[in-house]
């Protein structure tokens, strides 16, 4: 693929998206980036115009962008990208996918970021995950991950104003929660499910398992385990797939890590384990197959510096609300083996498959900058040789709140760290610290319905 005047341009593109073309002529590209948020943006083409050849720019003030949508500096006219200065799009042909949903036959791309003087955009997402990635294979290991994705289906909220509420089934019923694991939850919305697997198996993405959650419309998909970035990738494309099946079916799918008051909230676990480049093996296990130095030193990485990368785990306002004992959501950074009332657990496996599961990670995340941030507290942990505390094979609800309860308290926490901020990259967490300040001052400008009910008559 080198020209848009090449008939055959798309030759040697991944094998999923080929076989979806089945020799149908594409009629439009859709060239993106996941922005701060994991919202994609970028820009279409028709297909006769993509050309790898030719240069195509985004401005890089789009990730200087709030989740409102207004710029964290629109007032200060000496802000660092008020000149919007470009940045060139470079597309990841391995990411190159089919857009089922679309009426004409349309491929999507994720796209690398250069500066103009062909230098890497480091405050890009992908960039900040391609660069733990690098620390990992720089010291002789290989990451591996695997995320599991929580959501609800909803019925369409349309005024802001108004709660969420379950969406109608097949039964012409509204959803209700506490049915973890029912095939029969699961049967309710199975057009949307339908929908999603067909979707997902049209761009080539892996689906280990689907599961109802716990909550009322609540989804649970477990991806297969692999790279973090394909993984990241993955569920970058899964998030806008699951939305548009859902729209198809007259439902809303949100990822808000707190969608329903009287309901649980949605993480996105994150499985991970590490090769040794050169042999292989999962550097977890010893000979005698026994947990190894560097496994203690992934749980006590996560442990120490967790609190540091909270911000990029759970990134809003509304994130801390999931931090509930009686939600089924971790509270503190206890460990424990098949322990899921810890916020970092152990899952049964034999001794080539041991692994480690960080259930803190909300599905409001953008999921580069969340494993990218998981990586980073086990990378730390591995080098400084950090010693976990001892597993809780208890109710690690009992051991108390460990979990900073606000978002206020997760950017005092992700100043103080000078290791995590290297590793990540300091110009990436400078834009990122304005940003959620911003959307926290935003937030705090709101007069809630619970003000008004309740403060409006009675102080």
């Amino acid at each position: 693929m080198s020209t848009s005047t090449d008939a055959n341009w798309y030759s040697g593109l991944p094998q999923a998206f080929t076989h979806w073309r089945n020799g149908r002529r594409i009629e439009e590209i859709e060239s993106i980036v996941p922005d701060m948020a994991g919202i994609a943006r970028g820009k279409a083409f028709p297909a006769k115009k993509f050309s790898l050849s030719s240069r195509s720019f985004l401005p890089i003030s789009i990730f200087y962008l709030s989740i409102t949508g207004t710029y964290i500096d629109e007032d200060d006219k000496s802000a660092d990208w008020i000149t919007e200065a470009d940045m060139v799009l470079k597309p990841d042909l391995t990411t190159a996918s089919a857009v089922p949903w679309a009426e004409d036959p349309t491929m999507q791309v994720i796209n690398d970021l250069e500066l103009t003087n062909g230098n890497p955009v480091s405050i890009a997402p992908r960039s900040v995950l391609k660069r733990v990635i690098a620390a990992y294979r720089d010291a002789g290991w290989e990451p591996v991950i695997a995320p599991e994705m929580e959501f609800y289906l909803t019925s369409p909220n349309v005024d802001p104003n108004d709660p969420v509420e379950p969406p109608v089934g097949r039964t012409g019923r509204k959803g209700i929660g506490r049915q973890a694991y029912s095939i029969a939850a699961v049967d309710e919305y199975g057009a949307v499910i339908d929908d999603i697997y067909a979707f997902a198996e049209a761009q080539g993405l892996g689906i280990d398992a689907i599961t109802q959650e716990g909550g009322a419309g609540q989804i649970e998909i477990n991806l297969q385990h692999g790279d973090p970035l394909k993984l990241a990738d993955q569920v970058f494309y899964f998030k806008r797939t699951i939305r548009e099946a859902a729209l198809k079916n007259n439902c809303f799918a949100t990822f808000m890590a707190k969608p329903m008051k009287y309901e649980p909230g949605s993480a996105m676990h994150i499985h991970q384990s590490v090769l040794d480049t050169k042999t292989g093996r999962n550097i977890f296990t010893d000979d005698t197959d026994r947990p190894t130095e560097l496994f203690n030193g992934m749980v006590g990485g996560l442990q120490r510096y967790m609190p540091n990368v909270l911000l990029l785990l759970a990134p809003y306002v509304n994130s801390y609300r999931r931090f509930k004992a009686d939600d089924a959501a971790p509270i503190n950074f206890e460990w424990g083996v098949d322990n899921r009332t810890a916020g970092i657990r152990i899952p049964i496996s034999g001794p080539e498959g041991r692994r480690v599961e960080n259930r803190v990670v909300g599905m409001d995340c953008n999921p580069y900058l969340a494993i990218a941030a998981n990586l980073t507290c086990g990378y730390l942990g591995m080098r400084q040789k950090l010693k976990p505390t001892s597993a809780n094979p208890g109710i690690a609800y009992d051991r108390g709140v460990g979990i900073p309860n606000s978002l206020n308290e997760a950017l005092r926490l992700f100043a103080e760290n000078s290791d995590v901020r290297t590793l990540l990259g300091e110009p990436f967490c400078k834009v990122y610290e304005r940003i959620k300040m911003h959307e926290l001052n935003e937030f705090l400008s709101e007069i809630s319905a619970w003000e008004r009910e309740h403060l409006l008559l009675s102080v």
